[in-house]
């Protein structure tokens, strides 16, 4: 439960709030209120997680129609003296709490993670890192294992591989046979161990899967190719976040007094 407590706390937090300049156009706005740049910022952090596929250059027009839509509830509210309901003076002080904790989250937790951290991970995991094997291959399909045999005898014989496997070959998803490059574990086991024992150029016996029957050829062999720092920056501080707020909040509640003081919880 204290781990699934501290990643609703990260994932409350994903998104930083970037610092506000000194400079703070208004962007906005509704009703004689001003909409700024930096309440778009605060925006971010809030809505930022529902936003993980949107493109960089529709989130700001959407973050601003999230902001118009605040105020104008907020406006309607107001108008309706919302504000002056028993309760919600409760609900103002959760929200000057959640406001402190995520000022404290920035701080302490992504405020104490930096890309130094993350290029010594990357370092230290990247020199333990064997490029691994992939090949470039092509097959053809085909029902049964004399129609396999009849198909090496051409391809024996000088016939085209990519013109017999659009004529012949069940694979239709294979334009010429091709299957591009794959590694271990990508493929069926037999057509997998049939592929890395061939030589570049050479080409298989009949070999039987669960799909039929494939004569195979290796275009190609290589070693793939290992990620750059920049391919692996953003998992890996998100991990370092997640470890930081771990033991952020573990610090925090070892110098706590806790009580849970509902019966059921």
């Amino acid at each position: 439960m204290k781990l699934c407590s501290a990643l609703l706390l990260l994932a409350a937090s994903m998104f930083v709030v970037p610092p506000v300049l000194a400079a703070d156009p208004v962007v906005a706005r509704v009703n004689g209120v001003d909409i700024k740049q930096s309440d778009l910022d605060f925006a971010a952090s809030e809505v930022g997680p529902r936003l993980g596929s949107v493109r960089p250059e529709d989130r700001k027009r959407i973050l601003l129609q999230f902001m118009i839509e605040n105020e104008l509830m907020a406006g309607a509210g107001e108008q309706e003296k919302l504000h002056e309901a028993d309760n919600f003076h409760k609900r103002a002080a959760y929200h000057r709490r959640r406001a402190l904790r995520d000022a404290y989250f920035d701080k302490n937790v992504t405020g104490g993670v930096d890309e130094a951290d993350a290029k010594k991970v990357f370092e230290e995991n990247i020199a333990k890192v064997k490029p691994e094997q992939e090949i470039k291959a092509r097959h053809i399909l085909v029902e049964s294992e004399d129609e396999a045999k009849d198909i090496k005898a051409e391809l024996a014989g000088g016939a085209d591989f990519a013109k017999l496997a659009t004529e012949k070959s069940k694979d239709k998803n294979a334009e010429g046979g091709n299957l591009g490059f794959f590694t271990r574990g990508q493929m069926l086991k037999p057509f997998e161990d049939a592929a890395f024992a061939l030589d570049v150029g050479q080409i298989s016996d009949p070999v039987k899967t669960s799909f039929g029957w494939h004569v195979i050829e290796v275009q190609e062999k290589r070693d793939q190719k290992l990620p750059t720092f920049d391919d692996v920056r953003e998992p890996i501080i998100g991990q370092l976040v997640v470890r930081k707020a771990q033991s952020v909040i573990n610090d925090l509640r070892s110098n706590a007094e806790i009580e849970i003081l509902d019966p059921e919880l």
